[in-house]
């Protein structure tokens, strides 16, 4: 389940049985039935995306109103990190709706949203989630990407780079600092020596993306980086500059 071929139908009614099941153990005041009935309404039609989406709109129809109330009960259920580089669209794919809920609701609530995007991304990712941030709160969103891009754990340091590209994948471009990428360089250099292979892939694809929407400056950032002696950095720019003569 590392590419969407396929995986549609693990977002239907089944997901919504497996997640009213999740919630129902800490909230028992959810409506299951009624939750999987709403959910199993119409989603045959939809795609994999508009699944993700109707199953977040449907949690906000049956949890409690109240966003902060919402998100603690959401927090409960998502069981034990993910210690491994890959399985987030595997053993974890069921937590993308729980991503898109904060993402389409938790926008007016930046404190209470933050710790859950680090969580969710702990266990599959937050990379789509916290962009409505970074574009509301730019200063607010980076000065917090910048603390995970120095965190413990990989799957945070990865949230930094991954979550700032350009042009992500399924996601709408981020333009906002395209112009003057200066802010995002500055996390980028803080994850340019990371050992984990996850984190330096997310960077060099992180460049590459600047490749194709400000070449001049990722140019200068590359040219830099050429300089050092680290072997991940050295890695990053590998990875980097073969995408740009493919």
């Amino acid at each position: 389940m590392e590419t969407t071929a396929g995986v549609t139908g693990y977002f239907g009614k089944n997901l919504a049985e497996l997640l009213s099941g999740k919630i129902i153990t800490t909230h028992k005041e959810f409506d299951k039935k009624k939750f999987i009935r709403s959910v199993a309404k119409g989603i045959d039609e939809k795609t994999l995306v508009q699944r993700v989406e109707w199953i977040a709109d449907n949690l906000q129809i049956f949890l409690p109103p109240h966003y902060p109330e919402a998100v603690t009960i959401l927090l409960k259920i998502l069981g034990p990190e993910n210690e491994k580089e890959t399985g987030m669209f595997t053993n974890f794919y069921w937590l993308m709706p729980v991503g898109k809920f904060v993402e389409k609701y938790g926008l007016e609530h930046f404190s209470e949203s933050m710790p859950v995007i680090a969580e969710i991304t702990k266990r599959n990712t937050g990379e789509y989630a916290i962009r409505p941030f970074v574009r509301k709160y730019p200063g607010k969103t980076l000065k917090q990407m910048k603390k995970w891009a120095g965190s413990k754990n990989f799957h945070l340091r990865r949230l930094a780079s991954e979550g700032l590209r350009p042009k992500l994948p399924w996601a709408s471009k981020l333009d906002l600092f395209i112009e003057k990428p200066q802010p995002v360089f500055e996390i980028l250099e803080i994850l340019k020596a990371d050992p984990v292979k996850f984190v330096k892939k997310s960077v060099a694809n992180h460049i590459t993306d600047y490749i194709k929407v400000n070449p001049g400056e990722a140019d200068k950032l590359i040219f830099q980086w050429k300089k050092s002696g680290n072997e991940h950095t050295q890695w990053i720019v590998k990875h980097t500059t073969r995408k740009m003569a493919t």
